[in-house]
């Protein structure tokens, strides 16, 4: 088994969304694929949203701003990244949403990684 592994984020989850540690990443014997948590490296464009409520049902998500500024909508309060650093953690269960204030980056890590956990709701959870 590989014991060191290296590579460009952006480069590797291009195909997945940006995600490029988790359950998803084959073979299992890769040290990027893992139960435990997910990674992704985000380059949005001003504009660039999910309007749709998603809820993951067993993971917590910690989103981390790298630069630009990027807005997080749930149930009960609109969150804006707007330095680097600067971070929002929510736990499994949570409903959300996000828009791409200008163009930024994004690192989220989602704990743990498991198939299908990711769920796109059918109605607004606003009510």
């Amino acid at each position: 088994m590989t014991k060191v592994v290296f590579g460009n984020a952006a480069i590797e989850g291009a195909n997945r969304w940006g995600w490029f540690i988790g359950h998803f990443i084959t073979p299992n014997e890769d040290p990027r694929s893992t139960e435990t948590l997910e990674v992704k490296w985000a380059v949005h464009k001003a504009g660039d949203s999910r309007t749709q409520w998603a809820v993951n049902n067993q993971a917590a998500t910690l989103s981390i701003l790298i630069n630009g500024l990027f807005r997080l909508q749930f149930e009960d309060r609109e969150i804006v990244l707007t330095r680097e650093g600067d971070y929002v953690l929510w736990c499994a269960g949570v409903p959300h949403s996000w828009l791409a204030e200008s163009d930024c980056t994004i690192l989220t890590v989602r704990w743990p990684s498991k198939s299908g956990d990711s769920v796109v709701m059918t109605t607004n959870s606003k009510g």
